[in-house]
């Protein structure tokens, strides 16, 4: 069975997103070591999960990388981000836009649980913060990638909304000030 596997940055203090969604807290820099965990992570999956309300903006900003800009040093990453299968989870929206996207509009649990039936590599899922905690609160995430910055935003958007218990499987610190924590659920 295929793993659905979280990848999200955070903040010190637990937040994925500011009160308006913001990432302008982001501490990336130009670690190549973390850009190289985050490539490996990414290799591990064949779909991208996105919720509806983050989807417009990561399809806009990756395909513009990819369509506008291949001196990026982000050209290769972003690629892999227009050419990866994308599924965006709505009850909403009845089409979608972007490259080798498409739309789920049934049920969380069952869709999901489909898709790590299905032959291929693991899943990866990039949000958003409502999106997410759907998933956490139907323990359907098998593994927890958080890439901690070294910010704290005092007010934003969490993921966890209940006591959720985790194991902890590794760690490891990066130059820029990131730390990742990778997690599985405790049962």
């Amino acid at each position: 069975m295929r793993k659905l596997k979280l990848q999200m940055q955070q903040t010190v203090d637990g937040y994925v997103a500011g009160i308006n969604g913001e990432l302008n807290w982001m501490t990336f820099g130009d670690d190549t070591e973390l850009f190289e965990v985050i490539n490996e992570l990414t290799d591990t999956s064949d779909n991208i999960l996105l919720g509806r309300k983050m989807t417009e903006d990561f399809i806009k900003y990756w395909e513009n990388v990819v369509n506008n800009q291949p001196d990026s040093p982000e050209f290769s990453f972003a690629e892999k981000m227009v050419n990866t299968p994308k599924i965006v989870f709505s009850k909403t929206l009845k089409s979608i836009g972007g490259k080798n996207t498409t739309l789920e509009n049934d049920d969380l649990v069952t869709a999901i649980n489909q898709l790590k039936n299905k032959p291929g590599k693991d899943i990866l899922v990039y949000g958003g913060a409502n999106f997410v905690s759907s998933l956490l609160k139907n323990n359907l995430i098998d593994e927890l990638y958080l890439f901690i910055n070294p910010v704290a935003i005092g007010n934003g958007m969490k993921i966890f909304m209940d006591r959720t218990n985790l194991k902890l499987i590794d760690a490891k610190a990066f130059q820029c000030g990131e730390v990742l924590l990778q997690y599985k659920l405790k049962n």
